[in-house]
């Protein structure tokens, strides 16, 4: 079974609700369609006017509807988000007018169906920017309880499992943050670790990625990678988290047992990590470029994490059969 149809197969029985903000797109229609149709959430609901929707439907070759539509510049809650919004910017002087403003913006008002749970999650971006995406999700829902810093991940379905038999792992940070610090590196675990348990239903094994390990190597670029480790080992005894973790490993280290062994052999990671935690945007964008590429991976991302309410992003080249999957691992994260 492929990770795609291990998250469908889980996100079934959630019977979650689903916000396609960009309803002007082909794609959108169509992929909101296949949602329903494929049992991946139990309503989906489009934004947009009947002429962008009937459009849209057109161009998809769409006859039956499985989808709700609705016009957020009409509905009866715009006014009430509005006024919602103002309260909750009110220390950077948004008054109504300028909030009823970002609520015309479809990205916004989807991040706010979804914080105010008439939504279980939201995805877009076919047509969004990733700025605007982020800017939405950040303003409007927040990051989760216990974490400052918002992070993302790729979930790498790799076509030949690692040599300790995962045929999933999460690489992160991978599209938000370019330099993380100590503190952002163990809110990326926690969170990346929080995304694996809600995706696989298994322990996370999380290993942070250096080019030394367990001190092999001297550099003061190591130091936020050590103290980061050191950190979120705290952070694992004192709240009694089922998470494994350690560092700094080098990848090696971290995904071959008998290099392991030699490398680490008091480490609790014994070269079958499952999360693995690049020390910046550079090394874990390549990273997981290269698996996708060179391992013919699949990369399903990136997935947004920290949030109070999942939402995710999309490639603007998207198909509609990518946003069904982003669709699946977003009920997964509702959960």
């Amino acid at each position: 079974m492929s990770a795609l149809d291990l998250f469908v197969a889980k996100a079934r029985f959630a019977k979650k609700r689903l916000v396609l903000p960009e309803g002007q797109d082909a794609r959108v229609v169509n992929a909101a369609n296949l949602i329903i149709q494929g049992g991946v959430a139990a309503e989906v609901i489009v934004l947009g006017t009947s002429e962008e929707i009937d459009a849209a439907c057109k161009a998809a070759g769409i006859t039956e509807r499985k989808f709700k539509q609705l016009d957020h510049l009409t509905c009866d809650f715009f006014d009430g988000y509005a006024e919602q919004f103002k309260i909750m910017r009110e220390k950077k002087n948004v008054d109504l007018d300028t909030a009823r403003e970002y609520m015309k913006h479809r990205i916004f008002f989807g991040a706010m169906m979804t914080r105010n749970h008439v939504v279980d999650g939201m995805v877009a971006g076919s047509i969004a920017s990733t700025a605007d995406m982020l800017r939405a999700a950040f303003t409007c829902i927040g990051t989760a309880s216990g974490i400052k810093t918002g992070s993302s991940n790729f979930v790498m379905d790799l076509k030949t499992p690692t040599i300790a038999g995962d045929n999933v792992l999460l690489f992160a940070d991978c599209g938000v943050n370019p330099n993380p610090n100590a503190e952002q590196l163990v809110d990326i675990a926690n969170a990346t670790s929080n995304t694996y348990r809600a995706l696989l239903g298994k322990t996370p094994k999380v290993a942070f990625l250096a080019f030394s390990t367990h001190g092999s190597a001297e550099d003061a670029i190591l130091d936020k990678i050590v103290e980061a480790t050191a950190r979120f080992k705290e952070k694992i005894k004192a709240e009694n988290l089922d998470i494994i973790a350690d560092g700094e490993l080098q990848g090696d280290a971290a995904l071959v047992p008998n290099v392991a062994r030699s490398k680490a052999p008091k480490s609790v990671i014994q070269g079958d990590a499952n999360v693995l935690i690049f020390p910046d945007l550079n090394a874990g964008n390549i990273c997981y470029k290269l698996t996708q590429r060179l391992a013919s991976a699949g990369a399903y991302g990136p997935i947004l994490q920290g949030l109070a309410r999942p939402v995710n992003d999309l490639s603007r080249g998207c198909t509609a059969e990518d946003i069904y999957a982003v669709a699946a691992i977003t009920v997964c994260q509702s959960l």
